[in-house]
């Protein structure tokens, strides 16, 4: 990698790769498809109000690959931070609710581990002193 903005922007590209296809097997599971098409999933009503709510939890890691690249050193290590926090919390969180699948875990363990390192990593950032390739 070049620089830290390349690395951070390449590593939200995978974890969010890392959550688009756990969701896409997800529709492949039978017995969750089933649940996907009466509008409620281990208890919880899929509503337009649930999917915005999704929406949002997932635009994070897509506009972090573009702040990433874009944003000074410290913004972008403090959005760094903020957003993988942010992430590693919501999947996290997510291994509470309802049952989860051997896949789910799979992919989960991924996701918190890519999310935690790219915390420790902008943490690092931030407290560095300024050059000329940040």
């Amino acid at each position: 990698m070049k620089n830290k903005k390349e690395l951070l922007s390449v590593l939200w590209i995978f974890v969010t790769l890392n959550y688009l296809y756990c969701d896409l097997i997800g529709l492949m599971d039978s017995s969750l498809l089933k649940q996907y098409l009466t509008g409620k999933v281990e208890g919880m009503v899929i509503d337009e109000t649930f999917l915005l709510y999704a929406g949002i939890l997932m635009e994070i890691p897509i506009v972090m690959v573009l702040l990433s690249r874009i944003l000074k050193r410290k913004a972008n290590a403090i959005a760094n931070i903020f957003a993988g926090s942010v992430k590693t919390l919501a999947t996290v969180a997510s291994l509470f609710v309802g049952t989860f699948t051997s896949y789910y875990l799979f992919f989960a363990v991924i996701e918190i581990a890519t999310t935690i390192f790219i915390v420790g990593y902008s943490i690092q950032w931030f407290r560095q002193k300024s050059s000329a390739i940040d």
